[in-house]
């Protein structure tokens, strides 16, 4: 499918194949987004493809900062931060868990996000809804995973761009260490969380386990697409923001 129709079909594509485990289970079933990296498949409409210009390559900022430029196609390590208040560490105590409530919005500062969440559920296929091209402002909420601030990874899902130009999650590359995200929640609060790490790496070697693995604390993700617009016309690659919730005892003082 050529880049400029990617996105379509009814607003939602496939995003690899999915077993429902209703919220809070801990972390996600493995087989949930089927096989790895498939994500940016369905994600990574662009309108890069014009003729105009050298391609654009898109890569976190943290792996520039250490001054690594890695191949395509090859994972960029984890840049982590120290351990902040509220994220867990050997002899410490994990910050308690919120109780199930979905989310309904979400705030990045550093990335320029301000968006409304919605929920994705599956295909009548069995595959994982993603966000709809023409609703490319919006973040979408895996509503069979765990709500933000249950035990386990929850995961939000957005666009880099779409065929209609720059999308919600078009700051992503540009998070730090230490970036607070907050999640605003349908019970009326908010959960915050701390970035730990971003990751980038190739479809084929998307890191499922610790994406997707089992966690002992509430966790977050935030995934789009990165790398460079292949033969294909997709992305190469995922970008992925790892979070940990803040302790509200913590923050507090």
């Amino acid at each position: 499918m050529r880049a400029a129709d990617d996105g379509h079909r009814g607003g939602r594509r496939r995003a690899g194949r999915a077993r429902h485990g209703g919220p809070g289970t801990g972390g996600l079933n493995r087989s949930v987004f089927g096989a790895a990296g498939l994500l940016c498949v369905a994600l990574g409409a662009t309108v890069a493809l014009s003729g105009q210009g050298e391609p654009p390559v898109v890569r976190v900022e943290t792996s520039a900062r250490q001054g690594t430029t890695p191949p395509t196609g090859t994972p960029v390590p984890p840049v982590a931060a120290p351990a902040a208040a509220g994220t867990a560490t050997a002899g410490t105590t994990a910050p308690r868990p919120f109780a199930a409530s979905p989310p309904t919005r979400l705030l990045v500062p550093a990335a320029g996000v301000d968006a409304p969440v919605t929920g994705l559920g599956l295909n009548a296929d069995g595959t994982v809804e993603v966000p709809a091209a023409d609703r490319a402002d919006e973040v979408g909420w895996y509503r069979n995973g765990p709500t933000p601030g249950e035990t386990g990874p929850a995961v939000l899902i957005g666009h880099y761009d779409t065929a209609h130009g720059p999308a919600v999650f078009r700051g992503l590359p540009k998070l730090r260490p230490g970036d607070r995200i907050q999640v605003r929640r349908e019970d009326g609060g908010t959960v915050d969380f701390r970035v730990r790490s971003l990751l980038q790496a190739a479809k084929d070697e998307f890191p499922t386990a610790a994406v997707y693995g089992d966690t002992t604390a509430p966790e977050l993700r935030l995934i789009t697409c990165g790398g460079r617009i292949g033969a294909d016309g997709h992305w190469t690659d995922n970008i992925i923001v790892l979070a940990d919730l803040v302790d509200p005892a913590a923050s507090a003082h």
